[in-house]
């Protein structure tokens, strides 16, 4: 019983695996050797061993915040300097709430129609991370930014499974449900939509030139503003850094196997648990995927070759989470031989998430000017037709 409340007690403020490391023998109690850093102000009376009262009463009085998992895109939010407006929005998403923020400059000229561009998050990354640096930087430089977080990942609504009956609806054409929450869900054809969304989202802002559209991806993120740069006419340009994507053939036969399974009720419905990532990946503790709902998808250099926007990818030098060749370098090589307006670079010397440190002014320098380049052209220029 002990035991019980222990770990009743710890989930509110930590992850499981935290809990099995503080109780590392399994006894049910903890000690100063199991917590050092937090024993002498939870052992309240001293008596060596920290109670289930004692931990209830310090995590009461310590909430802890919750934790973005280890090596997650997501980056310390920055404060957002004066001369900039931050402004939260709600964008709908097939009915679907989602959560985000408007960057623009405070300076714009009455009337004046900005250049828009959509931030897209990397796995477990939210507006409340990188666009908080991005999106002021941005707007200082004459665009309207929008971070926004997909559905089911930071402030936006949840999807709902529902796990009882549906009652017949009121007299208003509603129900109440007994639902499940679903959250923290990586599949291409949720985010994609999302992003689709979001776009639609930032042409109706009065401050935004609907025909001037950019995008611009990080990791995860990046996989995605690249298949949308092949997809959807409206985006003009993008910026897509350590990025990586997987689509194809191969691909649909895993995603295809699990749609099976759980149409016939073999697996779970949605993947809550059996979609945990492995690998280098495992890290994100608190992201699924779910490769049912990435089928259908060209192989990506397919998808790649219908490209007919300007694009910038950057690649650490160091990557350890996907191979730049198969990605940002060969996509980069695919535009510049079918004529298409690309630039590729590599920062030296960092990793993955080198991108968002010591990274971080050097790949930002690069995208902002090749956003000003393709999305900012001189008054009275003209852009030069893109091969069909």
């Amino acid at each position: 019983m002990r035991r019980l409340l222990f770990i009743t007690l710890l989930v509110a403020t930590t992850s499981f695996a935290q809990t099995a490391k503080l109780d590392r023998d399994g006894d049910g109690k903890v000690t100063r050797e199991e917590m050092p850093k937090l024993f002498d102000a939870i052992d309240a009376d001293k008596d060596g061993v920290a109670s289930a009262d004692e931990l209830a009463a310090y995590f009461a009085q310590n909430p802890s915040k919750p934790a973005a998992a280890k090596g997650a895109e997501q980056t310390e939010a920055a404060a957002t300097p004066d001369d900039i407006e931050k402004r939260s929005v709600t964008i709908l998403s097939d009915g679907t709430r989602m959560a985000g923020d408007l960057y623009l400059p405070k300076n714009r000229k009455p009337d004046e129609k900005l250049p828009g561009i959509v931030f897209c998050a990397g796995t477990g990354g939210t507006k409340k991370g990188l666009p908080t640096r991005l999106g002021p930087i941005l707007a200082r430089a004459g665009f309207v930014c929008l971070g926004f977080d997909y559905r089911g990942w930071g402030e936006s609504d949840p999807l709902l499974m529902l796990v009882g009956e549906v009652p017949a609806p009121d007299e208003k054409g509603e129900v109440t449900v007994q639902a499940k929450p679903v959250r923290w869900q990586m599949n291409l054809n949720d985010q994609t939509f999302d992003i689709r969304c979001a776009i639609s989202f930032l042409q109706g802002q009065p401050e935004v030139d609907p025909e001037r559209i950019g995008l611009f991806g990080s990791s995860y993120g990046g996989g995605l503003v690249t298949l949308m740069a092949a997809i959807d006419p409206r985006v003009k340009c993008a910026a897509a850094q350590v990025a990586g994507l997987g689509t194809g053939p191969q691909r649909d036969k895993v995603g295809y196997d699990l749609m099976g399974k759980q149409a016939r009720g073999e697996t779970e419905p949605i993947p809550f648990e059996t979609g945990k990532l492995g690998g280098k990946m495992e890290r994100y503790v608190n992201m699924r995927v779910n490769p049912a709902k990435s089928v259908g998808y060209p192989e990506k250099y397919q998808l790649v070759g219908q490209i007919r926007i300007p694009m910038i990818f950057i690649d650490a030098e160091l990557e350890e989470l996907s191979n730049p060749k198969e990605n940002g370098e060969k996509f980069a090589s695919i535009l510049q031989s079918n004529g298409v307006p690309v630039k590729y670079h590599v920062i030296k010397g960092i990793s993955h998430y080198g991108i968002y440190k010591e990274g971080f002014q050097e790949a930002t320098d690069l995208e902002l000017a090749w956003f000003t380049e393709h999305l900012k052209p001189v008054a009275g220029s003209s852009v030069p037709a893109l091969p069909d």
